[in-house]
């Protein structure tokens, strides 16, 4: 008992230490005097909606604020324009006053027309502005039956009949001998391999425009981790069972990619969905059809694993659900991008694919190795990862972002 006890007051004597440290240092200030020059303020807009008339309720726009600077800012004073701005009236829900890390909607009644270019600053109680700029001004998709399906075939577009397409190709590749079927899991390996690290560069790209407290690389770094690990502890879970059972692991590596494959296309909707919402469509066409070029491919990295493997007779049950994980999540990325886009979200959706894909090629080495006594470093297979990289690179120049 009297160890037991030791353990827990030697855990948390130093917690309550720095607990009572930092209560001291936050009341006073820790004896240091020093004060900022000028007040530091950061306001950054996470969304801005313009919403035609409707009744007789005037057009608005509507700008989704946060305060993500260390000091609580009130939002005194509203002007919107493009060459000049002009003061106007506005509202704010909840409160004006937004403490850290608080949110905010300003409703702005303002007769704004589309495709015309506007400025929309914000300044603080002290002065300070916080400007947005919008280059084309469009009408912000409103949720309906109607609007989700037009955005739900988006997805089915891009996502859900190219990797059925690809799928299509397992007949062929079921009659590779066993030098051509490395060559083939090789050039699977190269296609997983560019996915994710253009999923990584994405990611960064995107973390750029996240406001320093989301800490952009802190979520790529965790997206990755959680996928990567999680997956791993999966799969051996599974593994083991298998092996338990006398089968093989191959529809489970299948499925595996299917779910690495499907997480990266919830990020590929969430572009298309964001640049429809803003009045990109001809942006958003180049996105469907470079996609589309781009997600066959996927199809054959599903199906590669199980080409010479027997496993049942559901096979087509089995392809159709393969199908379904790989290609549905674009149909939530199309809509979270129209209806309800998050930067944060973005970044960890995107992370999450790229640890999903990257384990998804450790498994699918492990297999090679030992399921059909494969060695990597082969002329023949070395040349199918190259070719996989070259063809994603390709059918990526179809893509313009």
């Amino acid at each position: 008992m009297h160890s037991r006890v030791t353990f827990w007051v030697s855990f948390l004597l130093p917690v309550l230490l720095l607990g009572m440290l930092l209560v001291w240092f936050w009341h006073s200030t820790g004896g240091l005097r020093f004060e900022a020059p000028a007040p530091i303020e950061a306001v950054t807009y996470e969304r801005v909606v313009f919403l035609p008339a409707s009744g007789a309720t005037p057009e608005r726009i509507i700008a989704h604020i946060r305060n993500v600077g260390p000091e609580p800012v009130t939002i005194a004073h509203v002007q919107v324009g493009w060459f000049s701005r002009a003061s106007w009236n506005f509202s704010i829900e909840p409160s004006p006053t937004l403490p850290r890390m608080g949110a905010a909607r300003v409703v702005i009644p303002y007769p704004w027309t589309e495709g015309e270019p506007y400025e929309i600053v914000l300044f603080s109680a002290n002065g300070i502005p916080f400007v947005h700029e919008v280059a084309i001004a469009t009408a912000t998709p409103q949720w309906s039956a109607r609007s989700f399906w037009q955005f739900a075939m988006l997805g089915i577009y891009v996502g859900v009949l190219p990797v059925f397409l690809g799928i299509l190709w397992l007949p062929f590749l079921r009659q590779l001998g066993q030098r051509a079927y490395g060559f083939l899991l090789s050039l699977t390996i190269g296609l997983l391999v560019f996915i994710g690290v253009d999923a990584l560069a994405d990611a960064l790209r995107e973390a750029e425009h996240l406001p320093g407290p989301y800490q952009g690389v802190a979520v790529i770094v965790l997206g990755v981790a959680l996928s990567l690990l999680g997956l791993y502890a999966l799969s051996r879970a599974i593994e083991a069972r298998q092996q338990a059972r006398g089968g093989e692991i191959s529809l489970t590596i299948a499925y595996l990619v299917a779910f690495g494959i499907g997480i990266h296309n919830l990020g590929e909707g969430l572009a298309i969905g964001g640049a429809y919402a803003l009045g990109e469509v001809a942006t958003g066409a180049l996105l469907i059809i470079g996609f589309m070029i781009h997600n066959l491919t996927e199809g054959i990295a599903i199906v590669a694993p199980i080409a010479r493997s027997e496993f049942g007779a559901g096979r087509w049950r089995h392809l159709i659900w393969l199908g379904l994980l790989a290609g549905l999540p674009t149909i939530l990325g199309t809509s979270m991008g129209a209806f309800s886009p998050s930067p944060l979200l973005a970044v960890l959706f995107v992370a999450l694919g790229a640890g999903a894909v990257f384990q998804v090629v450790l498994e699918i080495m492990t297999q090679m190795r030992r399921e059909h006594s494969m060695v990597f470093a082969q002329p023949a297979n070395v040349s199918g990862f190259l070719l996989g990289l070259v063809v994603m690179y390709v059918t990526g120049l179809m893509i313009i972002v």
